[in-house]
């Protein structure tokens, strides 16, 4: 497990890298009862900024093992997942390296590590598991307060946004996600504090559920600033964090719920809200690699 001091101290310097950016941000991970793997899904790290509290956001419904909305148990084994595996990127310059990292997803008097929306609680299908760093692993989050990731690019109904995740456990290579790529399906302002949730069209799969969803421009988009809608063309490309993918409206269609970005941020607020508590609890002591 990631070994060190309780304090974030921001992603590694990132290296001349084969792939894009977000590529290196969705993580495989793996649901077990003990040593039985249920199955796999998607998760990926956030964080404001780069000196701020980093935690793992992923779907509830991933964690519990349970459909959101039913309760039913989403595992042909009939089994509720009491771990939860990560495949992080080992640290250093060198890519295409992975260090599986277990964390269990209960306390001993059963109480649930992962931490819930403040204000939605079980109704929100994005969680956070927190956890403490060293220099194995490394980190690469969606920074939430920074240009890098948000770049108040425009996106509307029928743009392209992409899924970035391991659909039925499949990868490109190593552990490197695929990208689905789908169209947004409704106007973004539509989705409010209380249901901060939006539709893509998008051919999504099991496994997909916890992946980062983002709009990513090659070469030119619409951007928002200071009341004044501009079309900025660059020679780089630019990608904007919409939220988190949980799933399709059905099996028979390729409409797909993502939970905004607003909705990650305030799990994500929640988060470091649990770490400085349990700091403050044991100050002399620092939190171990749980959760």
């Amino acid at each position: 497990m990631p070994q060190g001091p309780s304090k974030d101290t921001g992603s590694d310097a990132e290296p001349l890298s084969p792939v894009q950016i977000p590529t290196l941000k969705s993580l495989y991970v793996e649901l077990r009862f003990g040593n039985t793997v249920l199955g796999s899904a998607t998760a990926f790290l956030a964080a404001n900024d780069w000196e701020s509290h980093c935690a793992l956001i992923t779907n509830r419904h991933v964690v519990t093992g349970r459909h959101q909305e039913t309760g039913v148990c989403l595992h042909s084994k009939g089994g509720i997942p009491d771990n939860i595996v990560i495949r992080f990127h080992k640290h250093g310059r060198q890519l295409g390296e992975w260090k599986q990292i277990t964390l269990p997803l209960y306390r001993t008097d059963g109480t649930p590590y992962w931490i819930e929306h403040p204000r939605l609680g079980a109704a929100a299908d994005v969680v956070a598991l927190n956890l403490t760093w060293g220099s194995d692993v490394r980190k690469v989050p969606y920074y939430m307060k920074t240009d890098l990731d948000r770049q108040k690019i425009v996106v509307g109904p029928a743009e392209t946004v992409s899924v970035i995740g391991f659909p039925f456990g499949l990868s490109s290579a190593g552990k490197y996600p695929i990208w689905a790529t789908g169209f947004l399906a409704q106007e973004l302002t539509l989705a409010t504090p209380d249901n901060p949730v939006f539709l893509i069209d998008c051919r999504t799969r099991t496994g997909q559920s916890g992946s980062a969803v983002i709009a990513f421009r090659p070469a030119g988009y619409r951007k928002q600033g200071e009341g004044v809608l501009s079309t900025t063309l660059s020679a780089t490309v630019a990608w904007e964090f919409l939220g988190v993918y949980s799933g399709r409206v059905n099996e028979e269609s390729d409409l797909g719920k993502v939970w905004h970005v607003s909705a990650v941020e305030e799990v994500l607020a929640a988060a470091a809200a649990d770490m400085a508590g349990r700091v403050t609890a044991s100050p002399s002591t620092p939190p171990d690699s749980t959760p």
